[in-house]
């Protein structure tokens, strides 16, 4: 009886077998029962991330969408309240929460033990796919590429923005400081309060692209100019786009007016930067042939430079130099890289040297203590500009500098894409989750510092800082892919505040708690930061 039944299911399988051989053939079979097998190991996975993932301290979900709605209806100006809302419903004692959006799972920290073993690791420097809606502008430049591109050009990045050559850099930083203080001027005489956050904007501007770029574009004087227009519109475009997951395809996103808009913005930058190589290009290569020409007629300039101990050698290249005679990267690389470094040089100084002006003028007393220390370092000719030795003299200004960025980071989200499990304190993130690093709230730890939304420059303090974890304070980023550029923003912002203050005293008008913030590309007051100068006497 029981080999009868055993037959009996042996021929079944036959016949099944023999049936679907007869259906489809072989290949096809074969194509199927890898999709099959595909299936089933994605299932196994995903089930095993949703498990870890649920582990971890976050919102109810609701099916299919997940927070979805929580984050994504509503006014788009509100995303960046509703990320530091849920971090403290969820995970400001542990430091870490998760959310849904849809079926990606997003795990947010805020704490610097959990930080550091994202950061700190050379195998996890995936940029999260939330920064794929930032390619089509920047393409493979240094903030979105991906590891594998990132890694060798940064590798010949790096010794462009070497402090030693930072030097040279100072004068540029101090004429277009003088251009900004002139514009400042007209509103002493008027008193009336203003919004600077556009006036500080444009000076970084300026000061980036005269100085990384070698190419001057007068933003203070024409600030209504088309790239200016079309910077600010794409990072609104990003940002309403990074919300709404529904414009997440480019299916829709490209059938609706947001692209169009989008598409505009691009072709404006794009334009500037083809521009900007373009004519670099050409002025280097006719200083090239100069240089041949006066070099055989044996009285050429020299493209060396005297050091102090005495040795001739080459003179360091500016960024863009550098790319265009030593990086060996294509022209659309080039324009990548332009491109992601007009973002990083000078929309993210601007942000804080606004916050800190803005700050600085909310503190009175912290603003005098700053004043007199200038004045200290300087002497009474305020006519005079500093030397790189005196703007490092400044110690306290970088202490303000620095409790700025801690309370207003020009970057407040890192996203990483997880490639492998980490291990998080008491959790375990697996790979394929978005790991959101919350800076904003990171910096507003309360173990790390006591009454942390105070604006006290004391916490930067070398004594304050001694035994202080090294990720508890990241305004910069942290671990291998940390900021290319952040001795170059210390010494702009340094240049800028310095030089408006041996001028004005700056009062602030508007409220701290009455300032709405706004995350697109970087960190923003919605309405501005509105003040008013006094001329010192």
């Amino acid at each position: 009886m029981e080999n009868s039944f055993a037959s009996d299911r042996i021929g079944t399988v036959r016949r099944g077998t023999a049936a679907l051989v007869a259906v489809f053939s072989p290949p096809t079979l074969a194509m199927l029962l890898l999709l099959a097998l595909v299936l089933v190991v994605f299932k196994a996975r995903r089930a095993k991330m949703v498990k870890l993932i649920d582990q971890i301290p976050g919102p109810v979900c609701m099916p299919l969408v997940g927070n979805g709605l929580q984050i994504n209806v509503g006014c788009k100006d509100e995303l960046f309240d509703r990320i530091i809302a849920s971090r403290k419903m969820f995970g400001r004692r542990q430091g870490i929460s998760r959310v849904w959006n849809g079926p990606i799972p997003y795990v947010l920290i805020s704490k610097a033990s959990a930080v550091e073993p994202i950061l700190s690791n050379p195998k996890l420097v995936e940029k999260s796919n939330d920064y794929e809606y930032m390619k089509a502008w920047l393409g493979n430049g240094l903030l979105t590429s991906p590891g594998y591109i990132w890694h060798p050009r940064r590798k010949s990045l790096t010794p462009a923005f070497h402090f030693k050559i930072l030097s040279d850099f100072v004068t540029i930083f101090q004429n277009q400081a003088d251009v900004l203080i002139d514009k400042l001027a007209e509103h002493t005489v008027q008193g009336e309060p203003f919004n600077i956050v556009p006036y500080v904007t444009l000076c970084a501007l300026d000061i980036f692209c005269e100085t990384a770029m070698g190419c001057p574009v007068y933003a203070q004087k024409n600030s209504n100019s088309e790239y200016v227009r079309a910077h600010k519109q794409i990072g609104k475009v990003i940002r309403n786009r990074l919300q709404k997951i529904w414009l997440h395809p480019d299916f829709v996103f490209k059938r609706t007016k947001e692209f169009r808009k989008h598409q505009e913005c691009l072709k404006v930058l794009h334009n500037f930067s083809d521009r900007v190589v373009r004519e670099r290009k050409e002025e280097l290569r006719k200083r090239k042939e100069q240089l041949d020409q006066n070099n055989n007629n044996g009285n050429g300039e020299s493209d060396y430079s005297v050091l102090e101990d005495g040795i001739y050698r080459k003179k360091q290249l500016a960024f863009l130099d550098l790319l265009l005679e030593g990086s060996g990267l294509s022209d659309l690389a080039i324009r990548e890289e332009v491109d992601t470094f007009i973002i990083g040089g000078h929309d993210t100084t601007a942000a804080a040297m606004a916050w800190i002006l803005y700050l600085l003028g909310a503190a009175p007393d912290i603003q005098e203590r700053v004043i007199q220390e200038i004045d200290a370092v300087m002497g009474k000719d305020r006519d005079r500009r500093p030397t790189m030795a005196e703007l490092n003299e400044m110690r306290y200004l970088e202490c303000c500098i620095k409790e700025g960025l801690r309370l207003y980071p020009s970057i407040p989200v890192i996203g990483r894409r997880l490639t492998e499990d980490v291990r998080v304190d008491n959790y375990t993130i697996p790979a394929g989750t978005t790991a959101m690093i919350v800076v904003y709230e990171l910096h507003r730890d309360t173990s790390v510092f006591s009454n942390p939304d105070k604006f006290n420059p004391d916490n930067f303090l070398p004594e304050n800082c001694h035994g202080r974890h090294p990720y508890a304070y990241i305004p910069f980023s942290a671990g291998p892919r940390n900021c290319i550029g952040q001795k170059f923003a210390i010494l702009e912002e340094k240049s800028v505040i310095s030089a408006i203050l041996r001028k004005y005293r700056i009062e602030a008008v508007n409220r701290r708690e009455d300032v709405q913030l706004l995350c697109d590309l970087v960190l923003r007051p919605k309405d501005g930061l509105i003040v008013r100068l006094h001329k010192r006497e």
